[in-house]
């Protein structure tokens, strides 16, 4: 299958521009309208200016601005990737296991913990080189949101999605997330691969600790992000009033805390590390680190390796429309004028 692919995709953002231009015209056009009525019955009007046309003005300007639409296609360079090919890239494999309980719209790191660690991982991703990664979400239980890939803008566009709505149990299942991500990598042998756990760490469900010495049993290192303050901070109720927050059955604010001693364990028996994640700049630049130290080993990738060019098709399309605009005149041929493409022949319906 080929993939279809712009050279230049920042040119696309000019195509913004022609609704604007179309809106314009179409004000003019109304005010146009406006100012000819004050002089009387357009009918009247339009028989003492024979050679005068209403439409084509608005026939060549639509395909002006068709043109243009063409252009900027033909600028973006359009091009479909024919021949594919396995490539031979160093890299590891990294499974990101990312909380989305409703303990991580705590605001004690801002503008909350979700939204924080969302950008940490798009930190990461950008400084990522030949690896692997995938993208794992769990409250209560745990569902694969990315599966391993080396597609790194289809990585940002999931995560902007990502919120605390998308798991629909909640409670905290770090140790299946862990389970899920280790099932969840490629079946080729002899890499290096490691599982980012990204919580405030209060696990409510299962044992994580053991599932992170099974990963490293299975040669795969566990590392854990801690999201959030120790002393804690109470959870907003989303899309409820301002410092309207989520209580017990009691009455009494629930106030969640960092559990680092948790996260502590689980990366010391994922054979990994702890990184607080209170500064993402510092957080990350450990988290690159310590993957760093892990061997890049040899990993198979499909990529396209040729593409042809297809701007042709579109400037020699946007030629035709602009000699065709040019051969349109605004005003009526006196000697054709009683030819007409751009009106109905009503007669035949008065009949």
């Amino acid at each position: 299958m080929d993939i279809f692919r712009f050279e230049h995709p920042n040119y696309l953002y000019a195509l913004a521009i022609i609704p604007v231009l179309a809106f314009i015209h179409l004000i003019i056009a109304k005010r146009r309208k406006k100012a000819l009525e004050k002089f009387g019955n357009l009918e009247v009007i339009s028989s003492l200016m024979p050679e005068a046309s209403f439409v084509r003005p608005t026939v060549k300007f639509y395909i002006l601005l068709f043109a243009f639409l063409t252009l900027i296609i033909t600028m973006a360079g359009p091009q479909f990737g024919t021949k594919l090919e396995t490539v031979k890239r160093k890299g590891i494999e990294i499974m990101i296991a990312l909380d989305v309980s409703n303990s991580m719209n705590a605001t004690d790191i801002e503008p909350s913990r979700l939204e924080r660690a969302k950008r940490a991982i798009a930190q990461l991703v950008d400084k990522l080189v030949n690896d692997r990664i995938g993208i794992i979400v769990f409250a209560g239980e745990a569902y694969t949101q990315l599966p391993i890939t080396t597609d790194y803008p289809s990585a940002k566009m999931f995560l902007q999605s990502i919120d605390t709505d998308i798991v629909p149990t909640q409670g905290t299942a770090i140790g299946a997330a862990i389970n899920l991500a280790v099932k969840s990598f490629s079946k080729q042998k002899d890499i290096n691969r490691a599982i980012i756990v990204i919580t405030d760490g209060e696990n409510h469900e299962d044992n994580p600790v053991e599932a992170a010495r099974k990963a490293a049993e299975k040669g795969i290192r566990v590392y854990t992000v801690g999201m959030g303050l120790p002393k804690g901070a109470p959870i907003p109720v989303k899309g409820g009033k301002p410092n309207q927050f989520m209580k017990d059955r009691q009455g009494n604010v629930i106030i969640s805390k960092l559990d680092e001693k948790t996260l502590k364990e689980i990366a010391i028996a994922g054979n990994g590390a702890y990184i607080p994640a209170n500064n993402i700049r510092k957080g990350i630049n450990n988290l690159l680190d310590e993957l760093s130290q892990l061997e890049k080993k040899e990993i198979d990738a499909k990529v396209y390796t040729d593409y042809d060019e297809q701007f042709q098709y579109f400037a020699g399309l946007a030629l035709l429309l602009l000699l065709i605009e040019f051969f349109i005149l605004e005003r009526k041929n006196r000697y054709l004028k009683d030819i007409d493409l751009f009106e109905v022949d009503t007669t035949n319906e008065q009949q």
